[in-house]
């Protein structure tokens, strides 16, 4: 084959994939949610597995909508994602693991970003807010130490 034509493969290979890239990094890595108001049971729970070594700040920004602070490490990719089918006049979204997590939220057309860190006494992250908005959230749960692993639950509730 002639360098040209090799060139012009090389060249549309990655126009070809780039599309599929992209889609393939919305993957989420543990199950997500899909929610009306009044759903049940509630709360709506999920689980998964904190770890990784990627800034969370470094996704989503150093603070959120609400100029709260970003925090954490986690997985480049998001760990759940939630998918409200209507507008939710409120809703809270807590991490429940032992361990010290934060979480980190981007909403729909990535307009929007949430982040939570310790609730109360607990050093496991929530965040409580109001207008949430129909759409898909990308969910990150991250802990304090690059690379930690605990196991937890996410829960959501109106």
């Amino acid at each position: 084959m002639p360098n040209a034509a090799l060139k012009s493969i090389a060249v549309l290979l990655p126009l070809v994939f780039s599309p599929v890239l992209s889609v393939l990094a919305l993957e989420a890595n543990f199950p997500g949610l899909s929610l009306e108001p009044g759903f049940a049971p509630t709360p709506a729970v999920v689980s998964g597995r904190t770890g990784g070594s990627t800034s969370l700040p470094a996704i989503v920004g150093a603070t959120d909508s609400q100029k709260k602070t970003c925090l954490g490490f986690g997985s480049p990719n998001p760990d759940h994602i939630l998918v409200l089918e209507k507008d939710f006049p409120r809703l809270k979204i807590q991490v429940s693991s032992g361990a010290d997590t934060t979480l980190a939220i981007i909403g729909p057309n990535s307009n929007t970003v949430r982040c939570g860190d310790d609730t109360g006494s607990s050093l496991d992250a929530s965040v409580e807010d109001v207008s949430w908005k129909a759409g898909t959230y990308k969910i990150w749960i991250g802990v304090m130490q690059a690379g930690l692993q605990r196991n937890y639950t996410l829960s959501v509730s109106e």
